[in-house]
């Protein structure tokens, strides 16, 4: 009986539980990982810097680290398992022989902050290129939504990738402009935290547009630094930005604000009498360690004139020069507010339960002319897109740890709503931005979309497989100011999207994936009411397979074969007031990352895409989707502060692509690089 007892106890001093909080100058660090060298038992922080470690004894060595922080390595004492261990962790840089790919609770993500870590940005523009992969152009003034490519989608302004930031949706269902308009310039570039991203519809949480991928921005709760910057180039070009500390950064309540202005007149004949204001401010608080609190307000506005696009035998006939106009009357004006609350509840140690409430009212008006005198010889063929929206919404997160045979399983359940309306929505014929001459569509949209998720990650060891299932719900209405009678055109639809992701640990070096699932993206409502209810939700049936490996402790290489599948939909086009039909497609590609570190200063990632594109009703050599990109290549090579210096030669390359169905057209290609040196 004695034997029995004192077994027992050295059973239960041997399978110990470890609590604790992980902190860099009292602010709480998410994913950090904690690893007991002996037992080989791990965990994750939350992201109030918790975490909770089992099987634990007298005398382990615990190593607590995180990409960006010198790691600690702790030898556990009695004291240790009698309170709570708080570990404080000093900022470094970020160098890839740290990297352990079985640490990380999203490698890809990981790398993603690493390249942001490495090369900062100091553009809105900037903000997307971080994910990679994708290339953005702009066109028709700086005030005007980048173009997006990625994974052999020409994007557009957003139709096949949703972009959030802090749970807030930035892609404008049924926009006057395009479906999905995507307008990022209300984020400073120095508040972004963390990009979470994901290629392809295999997320249970990711929104509508999710088909080639979405794209979450987090802004930061606090600032190391308050900082001004003043910046001044070519064509009358200014930056000029403050960011601001307005609490003690050593305190468990932060508050910043900031302010960012930019002007131009750009290097067109015509100035482009560009400018942007931006406005943040952001207050947090963590109370008790079990409630995090968060209020951010944001507000943004901008003008600007544009030349527009211009016919090469124009230029060519001498007509006007390359930076000349057909239309110097182009260009727009556009705002936004957002309002968001955020609540995060660490319920216990196994549940955290997070959700956002928000409120954004935003307007637009560009005015643009793709066609000059073709239609209206007389008047030309300037057209007006203008709406006013407001958007209101809120998501819910739970997320819970289960033990189950000596496994853990994580689920994952949420729900949200968000609810658009749009007032006189407008596409008009207008003359030198002035008069209107006739109005081609006008009206009001109400659009509904409410959804709810689950998924579950069994950690099976080597093996991690994740199962989910997306519910969405929409409700479309439309009143047509133009007809003669008031009349309300209503449709609903809903839709069930399953997701299978399998991730496997070979090594601590490799690590392999495949991920399958559907997904979708939201049709214009003045599409939607129109076709009857017909192809509301057009699905996307996508596959993925490929791996991360780290051959030396200096290089991580990723690879990615993918296939995508889309049904049947009705694109609205916005800049003709039509509806046209786009038949089933399907896309095929690779995905190739480097990143190399060549030494504690120098780092040189990049990222290529290579797709084959095709309309599968259509016959051979007639099947080429329009601009759909084959090949896109972005990188480049960084300097971190080496002896007080930092910098990055940065390129990216569009090859050339089919402008038309049977490809007798080509849309030329580019190659750019920048060089910056502070």
């Amino acid at each position: 009986m004695v034997c029995f007892v004192f077994f027992l106890s050295l059973k239960v001093v041997s399978a110990q539980q470890i609590k604790g909080y992980v902190y860099n100058n009292n602010q709480p660090l998410s994913a950090a990982y904690i690893y007991n060298l002996n037992t080989e038992a791990h965990a994750h922080t939350a992201e109030n810097g918790y975490f909770v470690l089992e099987n634990n004894k007298l005398g382990d060595t615990l190593s607590v680290s995180l990409l960006g922080f010198k790691k600690q390595e702790i030898i556990l004492g009695q004291q240790d398992f009698n309170k709570l261990l708080i570990i404080d962790l000093d900022s470094k840089i970020f160098l890839l022989d740290e990297l352990v790919l079985t640490e990380q609770e999203n490698i890809l993500n990981t790398l993603a902050k690493v390249d942001l870590q490495t090369t900062p940005i100091n553009s809105s523009q900037e903000v997307l290129r971080k994910v990679p992969g994708l290339i953005i152009g702009q066109h028709a003034g700086g005030g005007k939504a980048e173009q997006i490519f990625l994974r052999g989608f020409d994007i557009d302004h957003g139709t096949d990738v949703s972009i959030n930031v802090d749970g807030i949706p930035v892609n404008n269902v049924s926009h006057a402009h395009g479906q999905g308009y995507s307008d990022l310039h209300f984020v400073i570039p120095e508040t972004i935290d963390n990009i979470n991203f994901g290629k392809g519809p295999y997320y249970a949480q990711a929104k509508d547009f999710t088909t080639a991928g979405y794209i979450d921005f987090k802004t930061k709760s606090s600032l190391e630094n308050s900082m001004v910057k003043l910046s001044y180039g070519n064509f009358n070009t200014i930056r000029t930005l403050g960011l601001f500390n307005l609490t003690d950064r050593n305190s468990k309540s932060s508050a910043y604000a900031g302010v960012e202005y930019i002007e131009t007149d750009g290097p067109f004949n015509t100035s482009q009498n560009f400018n942007r204001l931006n406005l943040i401010g952001k207050y947090s608080t963590l109370i008790d360690n079990k409630n995090k609190i968060s209020t951010t307000v944001t507000h943004f506005t901008s003008r600007w004139d544009a030349s527009g696009q211009i016919p090469v035998r124009a230029v060519e006939s001498g007509q006007i020069n390359r930076f000349g106009a057909i239309d110097d009357t182009e260009g727009g004006n556009t705002s936004r507010t957002n309002i968001n609350l955020e609540h995060k509840f660490f319920a216990s140690d196994d549940m955290t339960v997070k959700s956002n409430a928000f409120y954004s009212y935003y307007d637009f008006e560009l005015y643009s002319n793709f066609t000059f005198f073709l239609d209206d010889p007389i008047n030309g063929d300037q057209i007006k897109q203008k709406e006013e929206r407001s958007i209101f919404g809120f998501n819910t997160e739970i997320k819970k740890k289960n033990a189950f045979n000596s496994n853990i399983i994580e689920t994952t359940s949420g729900f949200g709503l968000r609810h658009d309306r749009v007032d006189d929505v407008e596409l008009s014929h207008t003359l030198n931005r002035n008069t209107t001459l006739n109005y081609i569509q006008l009206g009001d949209i109400n659009q509904t979309n409410a959804f709810g998720y689950f998924k579950a990650e069994f950690d099976l060891g080597k093996f991690k497989v994740t199962p989910g299932l997306r519910l969405e719900y929409f409700k479309f209405l439309y009143n047509d100011a133009l007809t003669e009678s008031y009349e309300t055109l209503s449709e609903t639809k809903t839709a069930l999207l399953p997701k299978l992701n399998i991730q496997y640990n070979q090594n601590n070096n490799l690590q392999w994936f495949f991920k399958s699932g559907i997904g979708f993206h939201s049709n214009d409502t003045r599409v939607v009411v129109s076709q009857a209810g017909k192809d509301v939700l057009p699905k996307a049936y996508g596959v993925d397979f490929g791996n991360v490996w780290k051959p030396t402790k200096d290089l991580v290489i990723n690879t990615t074969a993918w296939y995508l599948f889309l049904e049947q939909e009705f694109v609205y086009v916005g800049d003709a007031g039509i509806v046209e039909p786009s038949g089933k497609t399907e896309r095929l590609g690779l995905d190739l990352g480097v990143r190399y570190q060549l030494n504690d200063y120098l780092y040189f990632n990049t990222d290529a895409t290579l797709t084959k594109a095709r309309s599968v009703e259509d016959n051979d050599g007639e099947d080429y989707i329009p601009l759909a990109p084959s090949f896109t290549l972005v990188g480049g090579l960084a300097l971190n502060d080496y002896k007080g210096f930092s910098g990055a030669l940065r390129y990216r390359f569009l090859d050339d692509r089919a402008a038309n169905e049977d490809y007798s057209v080509t849309a030329e290609g580019y190659f750019v690089t920048d060089f910056n040196l502070n």
